[in-house]
């Protein structure tokens, strides 16, 4: 299956997580997979993460001070602590949801894994195109995330679509970002940061 999201009001419309859920039936078990989510650049690098619930997200750090990833939100709630250049932490994905990070010492620093419980889903390049392989004939619930949407925006876009025998292309998916907002959040201990952001160096602050 393939297709293409457009945004309303963004050029780039990568980071859209499109999947499908059977509406009979569960879906197959799959091997748990383990992805990468770097720090770099003070970014999590990359952005938007889809994966199947039980898998493993790595966080190495590719800066030269310090990073604490953590997530306080109801999807999958962790604080990796204080984490040094060149080290890994990881985190495994229970269960299915939304889940937020950000950085306990950067408060620009934030990212989106969404966890499914199916392995058909895919994530939108920066053109909008998505594809997703290796779909079983059936009928199927369609559903997307994007972070830049509301709820109901994107509850507006499921469907219920079917599958057959041959390549299936689906029409536009036109993702509609009106009412999103940018809110600031709080640090891992629910306060605001610090007006004044000191990276941690290894043997010191500069």
């Amino acid at each position: 299956m393939s297709g293409r999201v457009q945004l309303s009001a963004s050029k780039d419309c990568a980071g859209v997580v499109v999947w499908l859920e059977p509406l009979a039936g569960h879906p197959p078990d799959t091997p748990t997979r383990t992805l990468s989510m770097a720090h770099h650049h003070k970014t999590f690098v990359p952005h938007v993460l889809a994966l199947r619930a039980g898998s493993k997200v790595q966080f190495p750090n590719l800066d030269p001070f310090f990073h604490n990833a953590f997530s306080n939100y109801d999807g999958e709630l962790f604080d990796v602590g204080l984490h040094a250049p060149g080290t890994v932490r990881e985190v495994t994905f229970h269960r299915p949801g939304i889940v937020r990070i950000f950085c306990n010492i950067h408060p620009t620093m934030s990212a989106v894994v969404v966890v499914l419980d199916t392995p058909w889903f895919a994530i939108s390049n920066p053109q909008g195109s998505f594809r997703i392989d290796n779909l079983p004939a059936g009928e199927y619930r369609l559903k997307v995330f994007s972070e830049r949407a509301l709820p109901e925006a994107l509850e507006g876009l499921e469907r219920q679509i079917t599958v057959g025998t041959g390549d299936l292309a689906v029409p536009d998916l036109a993702v509609s970002e009106a009412g999103y907002v940018v809110t600031p959040h709080k640090n891992k201990f629910g306060n605001d940061y610090p007006a004044i952001i000191v990276d941690q160096y290894p043997g010191g602050r500069r």
